[in-house]
């Protein structure tokens, strides 16, 4: 039992539910993975209207948040298929509809998606406070984070036996928020890249006032399986951002300007696939090179992945921009393409910061038996050995 302080009383809470619901969003995140479609090549983006039915999200004086966020949702979506020829566009709703909370991750990673976008509009009891603003999944740094954390997670009141669905996980209690210590998001960096690019459209492109990229629990980005972003598009509470966020005009920037974000996400990655790996390539150590280790369906190796499809990729070097040491791994729908192979994690992340200049959204992977392990059990088996 962990014991704390609420307002100014002693209490305890059961780490226990923290665990359990840990191995709940694992045992979750697999299943969902079992029937996605193959991808013919595109990228997949989900795009995600918060809230919906009977949960209309944050209330202006005239309007409700869920119809703004499906109206700019849409918009995003008609934009991108209209302007990227290689990205195909799913909804976790595309009508005034109410959809569970743990459903919207599972639906993207049922897809194989390679981006999800969760779009939101804000409140505030300062009518006065307005912009624009982009969150990842991350540990709240202030109790301003924690709160808009816990606003949106809060949607999980409205669903039939939440507290049995959620394993207990409260979202008006601090406490709770313990589960998202137990994990790491292995594609923050990539997460980060986007939120960026998309605050910047927003800010610098349709004159968003900047409340800059930020990160906290969120429900919705911790259960997905690739790059995540939430994005509150402005102040529902502050009656000039209202009335822009309601207009066709005002949904028609913000949607621009998430289109435009994407735009320049996939450009970046695709462009990079053109770059020359000579120079980084000859400068990765030859002591890197030969602390790989063989093949070992038994063994615990740490490798780093550099891309992922929904298609199969010929291995060899032009593939991977010169890297010579790639291996593929086969998950469900899904093939991973990692480079080198190294008993200690510490080798792993040494090479992974070589590579980085070629493959910046690279990260460190745990494989035993060409499956991939969670990368904190994988770490903790080394420590008991």
């Amino acid at each position: 039992m962990c014991t704390g302080i609420k307002n100014g009383k002693q209490h305890t809470f059961n780490i226990c539910i923290s665990s359990l619901l840990f191995l709940f969003i694992a045992i979750n995140n697999t299943d969902a993975s079992k029937n996605g479609p193959k991808t013919d090549g595109k990228w997949i983006i989900v795009i995600d209207p918060g809230h919906g039915g009977k949960d209309p999200g944050a209330i202006g004086s005239f309007s409700y948040e869920k119809n703004i966020n499906l109206a700019i949702a849409l918009k995003t979506g008609e934009y991108i298929e209209e302007n990227l020829k290689n990205v195909k566009v799913v909804y976790t709703r595309d009508n005034d509809s109410f959809v569970d909370l743990r459903e919207r991750p599972k639906i993207a990673n049922r897809n194989n998606a390679d981006l999800f976008i969760s779009i939101h509009t804000n409140l505030s009891a300062t009518k006065s406070v307005m912009g624009a603003e982009t969150w990842i999944m991350g540990l709240a740094k202030d109790q301003e984070n924690l709160a808009v954390a816990m606003k949106e997670n809060e949607v999980i009141l409205l669903e039939d036996d939440y507290s049995t669905k959620y394993q207990g996980f409260d979202p008006k209690s601090p406490e709770s928020y313990i589960i998202f210590t137990l994990t790491q998001n292995l594609y923050q960096k990539q997460s980060t890249d986007l939120a960026n690019k998309i605050q910047k459209q927003l800010t610098e492109k349709i004159n968003r006032i900047d409340r800059s990229v930020k990160q906290a629990g969120f429900w919705v980005l911790f259960n997905t399986t690739m790059p995540s972003v939430l994005i509150e598009t402005g102040f529902i509470s502050n009656p000039t951002e209202e009335k822009f966020l309601n207009s066709e005009m005002g949904q028609d920037y913000l949607a621009s300007a998430i289109y435009r974000a994407c735009s320049d996400y996939i450009n970046d990655i695709d462009n990079k696939s053109g770059i020359s790996a000579s120079s980084s390539q000859d400068n990765i150590s030859k002591t890197n090179r030969e602390s790989a280790v063989t093949d070992s369906s038994n063994e615990l190796v740490f490798m780093i992945q550099v891309s992922a499809s929904g298609t199969k990729t010929e291995v060899k070097p032009d593939n991977f921009k010169g890297l010579k040491d790639i291996s593929e791994i086969y998950t469900e729908t899904r093939y991973r393409y990692a480079a080198g192979r190294f008993t200690e994690y510490s080798e792993a992340v040494k090479y992974r910061k070589q590579i980085e200049s070629i493959y910046p959204g690279a990260f460190v992977i745990a494989v035993k038996g060409n499956k991939i392990l969670p990368l904190h059990q994988a770490l903790e088996h080394k420590k008991k050995k």
